[in-house]
């Protein structure tokens, strides 16, 4: 009888992909470098938020901890892309391990190798002047770990789809311009702004900040101060994962053979 995880086969992933060192080093320490960078050494970094409930420095952190969850589990999409590319999706359409377990074994190594690399960041972010209210610090990440099935997906998508080693430099690639485009790498303003709300990683970056700035952004033109609401943010969120996640079934079910 088939079980949809199959907890051998994930932690053989988990530990060939904590191998990785080149990935290791562009999903937790590079994360933190950016976050020391830019979150430390600006003169407003102590500045405290509208919300009252942390400072700039938090904000940055969870932007940076977004950038490290992201990049963490996109880097799946090379172990899929690899293991297609060796026939390994043939050899599960002959085993009773389906295509739905093959998706989900995968998710939860991305989510346990995010864990790894939001957790340096905010381990890095009790050293160097990071302000939050107590129980906004285990809410925000959370929601970082929560929100990184997304990129999950996303990463599986391009591996399964492509199955090409492209596919890794493309999705990663891809990811360093979403951060820009989705107001979480530098702040917007004017129609770059508005058309944030339609880039997948806006939707991560703003769930994961909500319960540290309540949803307020500034336009980085004019200052004013700009308030979304929970369900713009949640839309976002659910939309792009039943995007993903349709093309993760399609990718897996061509690389096994299965309809």
């Amino acid at each position: 009888m088939s079980t949809i995880l199959n907890t051998g086969y994930m932690w053989i992933d988990l530990k060939r992909n904590l191998r990785q060192y080149a990935g290791l080093f562009f999903a937790v320490f590079l994360p933190v470098f950016m976050f020391v960078i830019f979150g430390t050494m600006a003169d407003f970094s102590s500045n405290e938020l509208g919300s009252g409930r942390g400072n700039v420095t938090a904000s940055i952190m969870v932007n940076m901890g977004a950038f490290a969850a992201i990049t963490a589990t996109t880097g799946l999409a090379g172990a899929a892309a690899v293991e297609l590319q060796q026939g390994w999706g043939r050899q599960i359409g002959i085993t009773p391990f389906p295509t739905a377990g093959f998706i989900a074994s995968k998710v939860v190594v991305a989510l346990t190798y995010s864990i790894l690399a939001v957790g340096a960041v905010y381990v890095t972010g009790l050293f160097v002047g990071t302000r939050m209210d107590a129980w906004v610090w285990p809410a925000t990440f959370g929601l970082l770990i929560v929100g990184a099935v997304t990129f999950a997906l996303y990463g599986l998508a391009f591996g399964l789809l492509f199955r090409s080693e492209a596919a890794v430099s493309a999705a990663s690639g891809l990811v360093v311009v979403m951060m820009f485009l989705g107001n979480a790498f530098m702040p917007l303003s004017g129609i770059l702004l508005k058309l944030s709300v339609f880039v997948p990683v806006w939707g991560i970056t703003r769930l994961a900040a909500y319960p540290l700035d309540q949803g307020e952004t500034f336009d980085a033109a004019t200052g004013d101060v700009i308030q979304y609401e929970l369900w713009q943010i949640l839309l976002n969120v659910v939309a792009w994962s039943i995007v993903f996640a349709v093309l993760c079934v399609v990718g897996a079910r061509r690389g096994t053979g299965r309809k």
